[in-house]
Order: structure tokens, then C-alpha cells, then sequence
């Protein structure tokens, strides 16, 4: 008796998993559904490319950790700064992250974008993968969403991997090359990406 009110809990506990995980794959499938059709429908209308720009950054400040994804690029990095300067290198990397974003999707006439599964790692994040389709210009190209659900009421993207290749990790080291490329100097990014803004 007591083995079968052991396995009762088992299962009991699996279930209530299950249907949590399911859950949040639905979250973040529908989330990840959400915004590559707001950006599909932006990007094929007729709308000048100043405001289509201006649609996509909208989308990048809602759906997108940008302040995650930021201090993540910034590395081992990140322990030297001072508060003022974690200020200030959030303020410089929004703006290069969302003139980056939305000056390089823009350039995107079709951008039809299907979701196929969505793979919950834990109760924090879940892999969204889904897949570019192939136009006469360009071919099928895979694409995993690392969507972050600590708040499920509000999930936000943390990484794209374009075939296999993240693309927060290769910012990543491109901050750090800048940075050892100039003695260690973080100052030396800050000028770099400033001077990419100001464009």
C-alpha cells in the first residue's frame, strides 16, 4: 500500500509538471508567433523604410531582453564596471541594439517565418524552433528562439541561434576582442558603439 501511494505521488507530481511544461511551450510558441507576424506584415507593406524601421524598433523594446542580452555580451567584462558605467553601457547598447535589429531586418522585403516546436529547458526559459522559409533570393534557414518566462505574463527573447550559430555568444566575443584589442580598456567598446549610433 504504502508503494502504490508512493507511485500515486509520482505521477501525480509528472502530471502537474506536464501540464505546466505544456503551458509554457504554449506561451512562448504563441509569444514567438506573435511578433515574427507583426514583423512579416511590416515588412511586406508599402509603408516608407523610416516607418517601417520605426514599427520594428517597437517590437524590439517589447518582446526583446535587450539589458539581459547586454550584460551578457559584456562578459567576464561586465565585474569591472561602476554602477554609472552600467548605466550608461545600458543606455549605449539599446541604442546600438535596436538600430543594429531593425536597420538590418528592414532590408527583408519577405520574411515569412513558421514555428515548429518549442522545447521547455526549465521553469526560466524555453527553445522555440522554427524555420525561415526559403524565397528565390535565399534558402530555408533554421532559427531557435531563446525565450526567457520567469514571468510568463511577460516572455522576452534572450538569443537567436541562426543555424546553430548564437548570435548573442558571437556579440559576445566581439565586444571581448574590442575590449583586449585596446588593453583591457571597456571605455574602448563604449567609443565603438557610440560611434555606431551616431551614424
Amino acid at each position: 500500500m504504502k508503494k502504490l501511494g508512493v507511485n500515486i505521488f509520482v505521477v501525480t507530481v509528472l502530471f502537474f509538471f506536464n501540464l505546466n511544461s505544456n503551458s509554457q511551450a504554449n506561451i512562448s510558441s504563441n509569444f514567438i508567433n506573435d511578433i515574427t507576424d507583426k514583423a512579416s506584415n511590416i515588412l511586406s507593406s508599402q509603408d516608407t523604410r523610416e516607418i517601417k524601421i520605426q514599427e520594428l524598433v517597437k517590437i524590439g523594446e517589447y518582446s526583446v531582453d535587450i539589458d539581459g542580452i547586454g550584460f551578457y555580451t559584456l562578459g567576464k567584462h561586465r565585474k569591472s564596471l561602476n554602477d554609472d558605467q552600467k548605466d550608461e553601457f545600458k543606455k549605449i547598447f539599446r541604442q546600438y541594439f535596436l538600430k543594429s535589429f531593425s536597420t538590418r531586418l528592414v532590408e527583408y522585403k519577405e520574411a515569412k517565418i513558421i514555428v515548429i516546436s518549442a522545447d521547455v529547458k526549465n521553469e526560466k526559459y524555453t527553445i522555440v524552433k522554427s524555420k525561415l522559409l526559403a524565397t528565390s533570393n535565399r534558402p530555408e534557414i533554421s532559427i531557435d528562439w531563446r525565450v526567457f518566462t520567469k514571468d510568463p505574463s511577460k516572455p522576452l527573447i534572450r538569443d537567436l541561434i541562426i543555424e546553430g550559430l548564437s548570435l548573442a555568444r558571437t556579440q559576445r566575443e566581439e565586444f571581448n576582442s574590442i575590449i583586449i584589442n585596446n588593453g583591457g580598456d571597456v571605455n574602448a567598446l563604449f567609443k565603438s558603439l557610440t560611434e555606431f549610433n551616431n551614424k
